[in-house]
């Protein structure tokens, strides 16, 4: 395992050396970066750079009062909120995303998501796959993170292909960042926030100091002056070096650094707040801008969760906070991503595990509702403009054009270059596994 040196101390052979940072410190369930490198060694690698950008809203959020208002149900299923016009005529959705309004022409809600199994888990939204689903393949299925790490590899070898963005939750089915399934750890996401960044430090410099370039650059001259001295990186495998390279290197620490970003583009996203709400994600709206910053620097999928919006009470006055917050985060992600050139190549998803009742409880909430949810998606190559799918008068059910989950996974895979009706994936026993079981992307879209 690769060791950093930092402060020089005296070890118990009487010879003076400097304390050292593992390069395992960036460990994902067990294994050390180098271990993951080298068992990545043994997938297959691509080379276009086509990314998904996933956000999670954990809990559910309620689609009557976002994409598919019910202005003429009763007042006990249509709540408070109005819809207003958008750029597209005859899409109308609510007042509290009056930005996503305006930029409609970009973007696709869909009305009539279907097929959950009711499981309070990002599950579903990562892999398209009930955790319930049978047959399972041995180990699970993979996120779409974790098959764009095996088919397609790293763009840069010092930027991970996956990253998840989701910290540790009250609930931690909702922090999953989208598992590796039967692909193994080699293909698990990054994530920053994980216990392996908490601990780095490098020459005395905490994770929390690497916004100090200056100091960081000077520790890495030193760094690689003494490796170069000692021959080391001669006795390293290839696989370490790469390692190395990953956490040396600049790139994915200034990716993860908003700090770095132009004030102007800094206020366009906002910052809400990083502080989980209860059980569920933060309001963080630097995570949109750091997943743009990601993509950029290289990564092919980021994940991130929004809030909690398991809003069994107090929907309303939740819904007025939250919605406005994420109007201003998806909306300013899509347009960075339109002028910088990228909206074509990088697909957005913004959906949760499933929808709310149609009526509303004594407690002015709304409770589980497996039976129909929304989605928003933009960018990818789609044709964007208009709406999918719309549910019957009190929100209940499908009216048209039912969408299963599997369905937009085809669409995404499709967008990333994957083809979903012929890709298959050799499980633990050698297996050809296909991805989904509905393989054909949404036509209206492709």
């Amino acid at each position: 395992m690769l060791t950093i040196p930092g402060q020089r101390v005296r070890f118990c052979d009487g010879i003076s050396r400097r304390n050292f940072l593992k390069i395992g410190g960036l460990a994902l369930g067990g294994l050390s970066m180098t271990d993951i490198l080298r068992a990545e060694a043994k997938a297959g690698v691509g080379s276009s750079h086509k990314a998904i950008i996933m956000i999670f809203l954990p809990g559910g959020p309620p689609h009557q009062d976002m994409y598919d208002i019910k202005v003429d149900a009763p007042s006990e299923i249509r709540g408070e909120f109005r819809p207003i016009k958008t750029s597209v005529p005859g899409i109308e959705i609510c007042e509290h995303l009056p930005r996503m309004a305006s930029i409609m022409h970009k973007l696709v809600p869909i009305r009539t998501i279907v097929g959950s199994d009711g499981s309070h888990s990002s599950y579903m939204c990562m892999t398209g796959h009930s955790p319930r689903s049978r047959p399972m393949p041995q180990g699970g299925w993979p996120s779409v993170g974790a098959v764009l790490s095996k088919l397609k590899g790293p763009v840069d070898r010092s930027v991970p292909p996956f990253v998840g963005l989701a910290p540790k939750m009250g609930h931690m089915p909702w922090a999953d960042p989208g598992s590796p399934g039967f692909l193994g750890k080699a293909h698990a996401p990054f994530q920053p926030d994980g216990q392996g960044m908490a601990n780095m430090v490098l020459n005395g410099i905490t994770a929390d100091r690497l916004a100090d370039r200056k100091a960081v650059l000077r520790s890495l001259d030193r760094l690689r002056r003494d490796i170069d001295a000692s021959g080391m990186m001669e006795a390293v495998d290839a696989f370490t070096q790469r390692a190395f390279d990953v956490l040396t290197s600049s790139k994915l620490v200034d990716a993860l650094d908003v700090e770095r970003e132009d004030p102007r583009i800094r206020e366009r996203y906002g910052k809400g707040n990083p502080k989980n709400v209860a059980d569920g994600g933060p309001r963080n709206l630097e995570h949109f801008l750091m997943a743009r910053r990601l993509v950029e620097a290289g990564v092919r999928c980021v994940t991130l969760a929004f809030s909690r919006w398991d809003w069994h009470g107090g929907n309303f006055r939740r819904g007025k906070e939250d919605m406005p917050m994420l109007d201003q985060g998806v909306t300013a992600l899509v347009e960075d991503l339109d002028s910088r050139g990228m909206l074509d190549d990088v697909s957005i998803v913004v959906w949760g595990e499933f929808g709310r009742t149609p009526r509303i409880n004594k407690n002015a909430g709304r409770d589980h509702w497996p039976r129909v949810s929304c989605a928003l998606l933009a960018g990818g190559g789609i044709r964007a403009g208009q709406v999918i799918g719309e549910t019957n008068r009190l929100g209940e059910v499908p009216k048209n054009r039912p969408v299963h989950f599997e369905e937009v996974f085809a669409t995404l895979y499709h967008n990333l270059g994957i083809d979903p009706e012929t890709t298959a994936i050799p499980d633990h026993a050698g297996r050809p596994t296909f991805l989904l079981n509905m393989r054909k992307p949404m036509p209206e879209l492709v």
